[in-house]
């Protein structure tokens, strides 16, 4: 082995001192921008916070941040793929970067009682038209601060970084569509196709300061499935003239949990949840007809096609059983509605968690297990262009719930709760630090070839 002499290592320790002092010079750079744009940000997270726009209502919202992004000195589209944002930041040769917020709501009527609680009613499309109350209850108002954050942050310190940044304020998350029609729009055709793309979401778990992260399958593909499960109605006195379908419906509920248990592999993971049961007019009819609606959340396509085909082959097996005929054996259908898994590239996930010890410090980085929860986010990173993509936890709970959950017992609020809130100064100073970095190492590192690459 060759030694190194001493003028080549004396250089190597003064290349190191530089990396290391202009590593320094960015985050006390950072440090005074965000001390300098936190209480106009709490401010703007409030007034987010209490004026909330339901999926594909979000007509304001996106007026709002097309509007600050102007203001930055971004290229900005608006109205593209429903109320979706795009505004692009050229700053020199260098990688381009996709960093994605979510701007809807939902129906919910707040609970929490804080004093900037959203008091605010709109007509919902899916519920009939009928007003009804609306909530950030899933975090995406903490999502645009930070974004809006990180925003000014990239544009006052565009000397620190090369590239393009392409911010996207996406509609309809909440419907599982938002992406999907942003993509339909041609956003990778009529812009470019990014080097890399981020994102993150509130966690209702992770204490506010930290982030958390994994790699591989994050949050599951989601799926909906309507099951017509037919039978003869009869008297309720007399059962033996009908063949019920409110015991087969009963029977396929219990066999569905079956397929979790006994026919995937226990490494495998899937969720199969029946939500709605409905049969039935009066207390002394059984009816003929009972309506099931499921929830399917999967990670692989494998797991995907055999949760599918147990759930035909056990309806069948059911109406077989009771001696109904083939013409009326249970009708499965499988809605248009469906979200990919988010797969968070490895490679990506590696560099991102580094980034985020250099922001806030290796105590407060955690490795985030999966979840079964599902993300349209998941779909710029699985087109055909293999996009490089990270989803990660941005840590939200206030020290005092934190601290009851730990000692007390409490139950944490969990996402769409009308009770969860963020604690908004920590969590925006974290988000705008944590990615603000990850955009900056990025932009001056090695690029990323696939998102394969492990």
């Amino acid at each position: 082995m060759k030694k190194i002499g001493l003028p080549v290592l004396l250089a190597l320790i003064i290349i190191g001192s530089s990396f290391y002092s202009s590593d320094v010079s960015i985050q006390k750079t950072l440090n005074t921008i965000v001390a300098d744009e936190i209480d106009d940000l709490t401010s703007f997270y409030k007034e987010l916070h209490q004026n909330p726009e339901i999926s594909l209502q979000e007509k304001k919202t996106s007026q709002k941040l097309a509007s600050e992004l102007k203001s930055l000195g971004y290229k900005v589209t608006e109205n593209f793929g429903g109320y979706g944002v795009v505004g692009v930041l050229k700053n020199g040769s260098g990688p381009k970067i996709l960093f994605r917020t979510d701007m809807d709501a939902l129906p919910v009527q707040e609970k929490t009682e804080l004093d900037y609680a959203s008091k605010s009613k709109s007509p919902n499309p899916y519920d009939n038209g009928n007003e009804t109350f609306n909530m950030h209850a899933c975090g995406h108002d903490m999502h645009m601060t930070v974004w809006t954050g990180v925003a000014r942050a990239m544009a006052q310190m565009k000397n620190q970084w090369s590239g393009t940044l392409m911010f996207i304020g996406q509609p309809a998350e909440e419907i599982g569509q938002g992406s999907g029609m942003m993509l339909d729009a041609g956003l990778y055709d009529k812009f470019f196709v990014p080097d890399y793309a981020l994102g993150l979401h509130s966690s209702p778990t992770i204490r506010a300061g930290k982030v958390g992260m994994g790699k591989g399958y994050s949050m599951a593909a989601v799926e909906s499935v309507d099951i017509s499960i037919f039978g003869y109605g009869a008297h309720g006195a007399s059962p033996h003239m009908s063949v019920d379908p409110i015991v087969l419906a009963s029977m396929i509920v219990m066999d569905l949990q079956t397929i979790v248990s006994r026919n995937l592999k226990p490494i495998d993971d899937a969720v199969i949840t029946v939500g709605s049961m409905h049969g039935g007019t009066k207390h002394n009819i059984i009816p003929d007809e009972v309506k099931l609606q499921l929830t399917i959340r999967t990670y692989t396509q494998e797991v995907r096609d055999l949760v599918h085909k147990r759930i035909k082959e056990i309806c069948d097996g059911v109406a077989m059983a009771a001696g109904m005929p083939k013409e009326l054996y249970p009708k499965v259908t499988q809605l248009d509605a469906y979200t990919p898994a988010n797969y968070n590239h490895p490679g990506l996930v590696d560099r991102l968690f580094n980034s985020s010890i250099k922001a806030i410090g290796a105590d407060n980085v955690e490795d985030a297990e999966p979840q079964m929860v599902g993300e349209d986010f998941s779909r710029y990173g699985s087109t055909a262009h293999k996009v490089p993509a990270v989803l990660f936890w941005l840590g939200t709970v206030p020290e005092s719930r934190m601290k009851a959950a730990d000692e007390e017992g409490y139950r944490l609020p969990a996402l769409h709760s009308p009770f969860y809130y963020p604690d908004p100064r920590p969590s925006i100073e974290t988000g705008v630090k944590v990615v603000t970095t990850q955009l900056i190492d990025l932009f001056g590192g090695q690029q990323l070839e696939s998102a394969n690459e492990e």
